[in-house]
């Protein structure tokens, strides 16, 4: 592996897709550090200027859809750090590091994603409903364990990351990983990089 852009490796797709669980493999087999962005975003949110209590003010006045259009600046700036600060590591983005409305913040992450070749795209399916039913059954399961309760509007924002093109736009490879297991996925992703 030449330098860290062709060392990096970049997940990216909707919640529930396996890139934590694929990025640690990933990372183990290939000894790798593992960045997880889900982790250590706040860090650089905080640059910024984030702030937690305008984020419960949204909360309260537009639920999660407006406290996700509230994020978006930061993500575009975490990606922009994080690739910077972690490259040369296996990074999985959050689910929303990858969609964005605005096509400023867009170009933003588009440009600091240009110099990596591998920027893989995770869903279970090429057939975007079929994706979005297998991601919202794992999502509820994992919500009920973790959190107790499902709040079923999570899934429509999850379907909106699945079908956003941003993900596709992005990507410079998809790995469908329905049927396979994390184990199948990750060495099928070290084949088709040559790794």
């Amino acid at each position: 592996m030449a330098n860290n852009s062709t060392a990096t490796i970049i997940l990216i797709g909707p919640m529930s897709a396996g890139k934590s669980v694929i990025g640690k493999l990933l990372a183990e087999k290939l000894g790798l550090r593992q960045f997880a962005m889900d982790n250590g975003r706040w860090d650089y949110y905080q640059e910024i200027g984030y702030d937690d209590a305008e984020v419960e003010r949204i909360g309260q006045a537009d639920g999660m859809p407006g406290v996700l259009r509230y994020w978006k600046p930061f993500e575009a700036h975490a990606v922009e750090r994080a690739l910077s600060d972690h490259a040369g590591c296996v990074i999985d983005f959050g689910a929303g590091h990858s969609v964005y409305e605005d096509e400023a913040l867009f170009a933003r992450v588009q440009r600091a994603l240009e110099p990596f070749p591998h920027v893989i795209l995770l869903l279970p399916s090429p057939n975007l409903d079929e994706s979005t039913a297998i991601l919202n059954a794992r999502f509820g399961k994992l919500l009920q364990t973790e959190v107790g309760e499902v709040d079923e509007r999570l899934f429509a924002i999850n379907e909106h990351f699945v079908k956003h093109p941003s993900n596709h736009r992005l990507a410079k490879m998809t790995i469908y990983t329905n049927g396979k297991t994390p184990e199948e996925t990750c060495t099928e992703i070290m084949k088709k990089l040559a790794f």
